[in-house]
C-alpha cells in the first residue's frame, strides 16, 4: 500500500461541504470532467492542519493574538494550495 502523503477534494460551487476525496490528482480530473461540475479541486495535506503547513512552509507567519484564534484555525485556507477552479468539466 503507498504512503499517501495528500489528498485532493472537490468543493462544488457555492457548497459547504467536500463532495469528493481523492489519492490522485488525475482520478480528480477524469471524475470532474466526467460529470461537467463546476467548483474548486484544492491539494491538501495529510496529517496536518493547512494552518500548521503553511507556517511550517514559511507562507504565513503569525503577527499578532488574532492570526492564532481558534476562529482563525478552524476555517483556515491557504492560496499557497495547489488548487483549480472549473467550470462544466473544464479548467476555468
Amino acid at each position: 500500500m503507498t504512503d499517501i502523503k495528500e489528498v485532493w477534494i472537490f468543493n462544488g460551487a457555492n457548497e459547504k461541504f467536500p463532495s469528493a476525496v481523492f489519492a490522485s490528482k488525475e482520478d480528480a480530473l477524469g471524475w470532474i470532467e466526467n460529470h461537467q461540475l463546476t467548483g474548486v479541486l484544492i491539494k491538501y495535506p495529510l496529517g496536518i492542519s493547512v494552518y500548521d503547513w503553511v507556517i511550517e512552509s514559511g507562507n504565513f507567519k503569525i503577527k499578532s493574538d488574532r492570526d492564532s484564534t481558534p476562529e482563525l484555525i478552524g476555517k483556515f485556507s491557504s492560496a499557497a494550495q495547489e488548487h483549480m477552479h472549473f467550470e462544466d468539466g473544464k479548467l476555468d
